[in-house]
């Protein structure tokens, strides 16, 4: 009768172990006690006295801020930005997520690449777009638009946080891979009106002086921003009138 000799299993080299475990406490650090002490620091953190002027991140940290505002329905704001040739972001999932970083790092473009959720009024943007630079996702344009609750001669309101991505790092807050913004939200805020009045589907532009009483910030990922304080409230014309 013959028998099977049995084969040692295989252990895991000494230096495996030790990256496993590395690894490990950099997720449990980074995803979850980092953001507990965020919603922690979010209830008392000085820049929430400035309400609907910032956006927040899922844990309440004060996100980035708002500086545009369009009036129009859905489907003209959507027209405008397709017609200044921004394009939709798509969805953020763990799919999303893993693309983004794989195109970072070979340099392959991804025209919809997704942007993190930001929140306003108790939920996560209703709207994203983004202009690509170059040829990879680590640099783009980008805003975010949520519908808020006002209107202007009975069109809806939407309030807008337009930023720059310079680069795909470890956020300087919580440890999670993340973009990071330019500091010159105003030129970003400047270069999106500019795309948008090109189209000729913005019947007109007026500003609110004074709208951030706050000029200066730092986003959920410590980036620093800073700005004029003024907010362009740019009004779309009408898709029939």
């Amino acid at each position: 009768m013959e028998t099977t000799a049995k084969h040692p299993r295989r252990k895991l080299p000494r230096w495996g172990g030790i990256v496993l475990g590395l690894l490990a406490i950099y997720l449990i650090v980074a995803y979850l006690v980092m953001p507990w002490m965020d919603v922690m620091k979010s209830r008392r953190h000085p820049d929430m006295a400035a309400g609907e002027h910032l956006t927040q991140t899922k844990t309440g940290l004060p996100g980035d801020p708002l500086n545009i505002a369009l009036v129009g329905n859905e489907d003209e704001v959507i027209g405008v930005l397709l017609a200044a040739a921004w394009i939709p972001a798509n969805a953020l999932s763990v799919r999303s997520s893993v693309r983004i970083a794989v195109d970072t790092v070979i340099a392959k473009p991804d025209r919809n690449a997704p942007v993190s959720n930001l929140y306003l009024y108790g939920r996560k943007q209703d709207l994203a777009f983004e202009k690509p630079i170059g040829h990879s996702p680590r640099e783009r344009h980008h805003v975010r638009f949520w519908r808020s609750d006002k209107t202007d001669h009975g069109r809806p309101v939407w309030m807008g946080a337009a930023t720059h991505d310079l680069g795909v790092e470890l956020s300087r807050t919580t440890g999670e891979v993340t973009h990071h913004i330019s500091p010159e939200v105003d030129a970003e805020r400047d270069l999106l009106l500019a795309d948008l009045t090109q189209t000729k589907l913005v019947s007109d532009t007026r500003w609110i002086a004074g709208f951030h009483t706050i000029l200066q910030g730092r986003n959920g990922g410590g980036d620093p921003w800073h700005t004029d304080g003024r907010l362009p409230v740019a009004t779309l014309a009408p898709a029939n009138p």
